[in-house]
């Protein structure tokens, strides 16, 4: 196992408050959202929070649900009301861009069980509070 720290893939703080075609923060409900989870924020890491805090008790991992619908792109994963893990980091990816606070995704590689020989892909996020 590396003890390395992992690095950005860039440097440039604007890059984690794009848009794009996967973390589509500019989409109205996303913005609405956002608007209404940071209102009253005295701070980012109150409003990191709060989103944060919403996506984890508002979107159910699909597989814990039952769910069948397949999300990637944050809009879809609001739209559905769930997603799988990286679905999840899309949508508070999305939200956090457009609360202001820079986002970025994360990847993790795990065994499933501790004893079983499978991995699996686990996507979290990392953000960037000052």
């Amino acid at each position: 196992m590396s003890s390395e720290m992992p690095t950005p893939q860039s440097k440039d703080l604007g890059d984690y408050l794009e848009s794009t075609e996967i973390i589509d923060w500019l989409a109205p409900e996303i913005c609405l959202l956002a608007e209404k989870l940071a209102a009253g924020a005295s701070s980012d890491v109150e409003k990191a929070k709060r989103i944060y805090q919403w996506v984890r008790d508002e979107i159910p991992h699909s597989a814990d649900a039952g769910h069948e619908t397949v999300t990637c792109r944050a809009s879809e994963v609001l739209r559905h009301r769930t997603g799988i893990c990286y679905a999840k980091a899309h949508l508070l990816a999305a939200l956090l861009r457009a609360a202001g606070i820079p986002a970025g995704l994360c990847y993790q590689v795990l065994r499933y069980e501790p004893s079983s020989e499978g991995l699996v892909l686990h996507g979290l996020n990392g953000i960037y509070l000052e």
